[in-house]
């Protein structure tokens, strides 16, 4: 990666990655899995949006290529399945994904841009990266989407991570691109959570 993305992205796919998997792995517990389903909902949750957006802007799919993102899974997996969940937040979940939402998006944006791609399509690989792992938990656990829950949710993603391309484009120094678009995101889903907060929904007929 060139020298802008250096300071706090790698830091945010930790954070993705870590709290993705975390919410995944609560997931699978909530449906009474033992620790192996949970850590492969935990997998599925922290790696699904970083694999497509991989494959699209033709990188190599990051946790194919080490084992780090996959030992931190299985390890984040394991010590949620371990909390009883009595002890979660009531919205536990939610706050978790939020949070994977914010910094996955950011993290996205800036590793499509370091690979040459348009900021126009960085956005769009950031929200794919934000996005995609929650849709695949909440379809693999037969819950209702996230996106059906008709609160900011892509739209937070795309407030981060467009944030973070026009600051990089204008020349903002790092870390303050990532650090402000990923409070943007954050605030946005985290109001959402708290107050419901949703666009305009389509009238119908």
């Amino acid at each position: 990666m060139s020298a802008p993305f250096y300071s706090l992205l790698p830091w945010l796919d930790m954070a993705g990655l870590s709290v993705f998997a975390a919410s995944g792995a609560l997931a699978g517990a909530r449906k009474r899995l033992d620790f192996v389903g949970a850590c492969f909902f935990a997998l599925i949750t922290a790696t699904g949006g970083g694999t497509l957006r991989d494959v699209l802007i033709g990188a190599p799919i990051f946790w194919m290529h080490e084992p780090a993102p996959v030992l931190l899974c299985v390890a984040v997996g394991v010590a949620a399945w371990l909390v009883p969940l009595r002890w979660w937040p009531e919205r536990g979940l939610e706050w978790l994904d939020a949070v994977g939402l914010a910094a996955y998006a950011v993290y996205g944006a800036g590793k499509a841009l370091a690979y040459g791609i348009n900021p126009a399509p960085a956005v769009a690989a950031g929200v794919i990266t934000g996005c995609v792992g929650g849709i695949i938990r909440d379809i693999t656990a037969g819950v209702p989407s996230v996106l059906m829950r008709h609160e900011l949710y892509v739209t937070a993603a795309l407030s981060g991570a467009g944030l973070f391309v026009a600051l990089s484009v204008l020349g903002m120094p790092a870390p303050w691109p990532a650090a402000l678009a990923t409070t943007l995101g954050f605030a946005l889903r985290g109001a959402a959570i708290r107050w419901t907060i949703s666009l305009p929904p389509h009238r119908g007929s």
